[in-house]
């Protein structure tokens, strides 16, 4: 989920038609893997301020559609080592509804790169100039509740913010083909401090 993008190409494969499954294109992986091996960089303490200047230009373009727009991912973790990429979570009132949403995102320089309507109708766009991944999901989705969780435990718990750290790092140690084969070797950890926040929620 990072990387500094260029507009579309002609050449670039298209996206699926709707109701077909994830596509994976170079705006999913170009500048992710260096030799195959995960970029990761230290915290900078400018994440949080290119969260707020996308979110401005989100907000305007979508208005009183964002119900509501998060920072997450290990950019939005002061400390954390993550890849130079800012992950936002946009919740409207139906992810599956494109036509309310995606004309006014691409009019502002958004490119709709992935398309999951078998996973909780998830999308994710590029952004016109900085280096980001937005996640659409529909407002009260379970899904965008734990990846709140996992960022609220992070922040809070520095035990499990090392845990994950760790974990990063000696993943990002070995070298990958793919982007995605990184994100779903961290799956247990993630999974493992998700459940944490969960129970001491219930608690």
């Amino acid at each position: 989920m990072s990387l500094e993008e260029a507009p579309r190409s002609p050449a670039s494969p298209p996206l699926p038609a709707r109701g077909e499954p994830i596509v994976e294109t170079a705006h999913t992986s170009r500048n992710l893997l260096v030799d195959g091996r995960v970029r990761l960089d230290a915290y900078d303490p400018k994440w949080p301020y290119l969260f707020e200047r996308e979110a401005e230009r989100i907000r305007e373009a979508l208005g009183d559609r964002v119900l509501r727009l998060e920072h997450t991912g290990s950019t939005s973790v002061p400390g954390l080592v993550a890849k130079p990429c800012v992950d936002m979570l946009l919740l409207v009132a139906d992810s599956a509804d494109e036509d309310a949403y995606v004309p006014a995102l691409e009019a502002a320089g958004y490119v709709l790169v992935i398309r999951e309507p078998d996973w909780h109708e998830h999308r994710c766009f590029k952004g016109p100039d900085v280096n980001i991944n937005l996640h659409v999901h529909t407002v009260g989705d379970p899904e965008a509740d734990r990846i709140l969780a996992f960022r609220d435990r992070l922040r809070a718990t520095p035990a499990d913010r090392a845990e994950y750290e760790g974990v990063k790092r000696r993943l990002s140690e070995r070298t990958w083909d793919r982007i995605q084969d990184y994100a779903d070797a961290k799956s247990e950890v993630v999974e493992a401090i998700i459940a944490r926040a969960m129970a001491e929620r219930g608690a």
